[in-house]
């Protein structure tokens, strides 16, 4: 069982090399195992968060390319954080299977349960995890001044200030990965994608939730990379890759991106 390995003989068990399947077909076997375990727990003061995150490893391995696709071996038994965590399923992962030493950042308030399932979970496994409340709107710290890696999977579109933000994660992450929605068109049909800019999405486009807030093309996306200190390593995106809009649900275009520091 995945509960009984330490994090060292985790990590020796493939001490010498680790390709991107392997990583993923671990990480599967992982959701399954947590899935099963959070099914016992069965807390009844709070809720799991209800969607896969673990389901990031697909995309990371459509992703990543290259001697990239070796890159997890280069992060194990370092420093990361899992940013925008939700229940820390991923920040768990690589605390189990790769010996990380991990901080699970996000903000209580807009958490699903408020960070009641992280922490419920740092209770019930053996795994080198702390988890942090911060507010990245506010001017926050993170835990530690270095981070071999960042996740920041699905975050930055609920962000006030996404400059600031990158700016501060290039001064302390060698890599991120990160995630977010883009679009091609407006809503009225305005092409964005070759223009840097961003749509600033009223809460009524956005299910109501007033914490989605600016939608990049993929143009201001790589210029924000650039402004912020980060140098694009691997990118692609998902969904609907043609004529992608900021509010509908079926034109949903998400874009994924390795990036490497330059500030670091």
């Amino acid at each position: 069982m995945i509960w009984l390995v330490t994090a060292v003989e985790a990590h020796r068990r493939d001490e010498d090399h680790m390709d991107f399947e392997t990583l993923r077909d671990r990480a599967l076997a992982f959701r399954d195992e947590l899935l099963a375990r959070k099914e016992k727990i069965a807390p009844t003061d709070f809720g799991w968060y209800p969607y896969d995150t673990m389901a990031n490893v697909f995309h990371l391995d459509a992703l990543l390319s290259g001697s990239r696709r070796e890159v997890f071996d280069e992060l194990a038994g370092t420093r990361v954080a899992d940013i925008g965590a939700a229940d820390g399923d991923f920040g768990f992962f690589l605390a189990q299977e790769l010996g990380c030493s991990v901080d699970l950042v996000d903000n209580a308030p807009t958490n699903f349960n408020g960070l009641r399932g992280a922490r419920r979970l740092v209770e019930e496994l053996a795994a080198d995890v702390r988890v942090h409340e911060i507010d990245l709107d506010s001017q926050f710290r993170l835990p530690a001044e270095h981070y071999g890696a960042v996740f920041f999977l699905g975050l930055l579109y609920h962000l006030k200030n996404p400059f600031f933000v990158l700016e501060s994660l290039a001064r302390h992450a060698r890599l991120c990965f990160l995630s977010t929605r883009v679009a091609q068109v407006a809503p009225d049909g305005t092409r964005l994608r070759d223009q840097p800019v961003a749509y600033l999405l009223d809460p009524a486009e956005a299910n109501d939730d007033a914490t989605n807030f600016w939608i990049f093309s993929e143009t201001g996306l790589r210029r924000l990379f650039d402004r912020t200190g980060w140098e694009v390593l691997d990118f692609t995106s998902v969904g609907c890759r043609e004529d992608s809009d900021p509010r509908s649900p079926d034109r949903d275009e998400r874009a994924f991106a390795l990036l490497r520091s330059r500030r670091s």
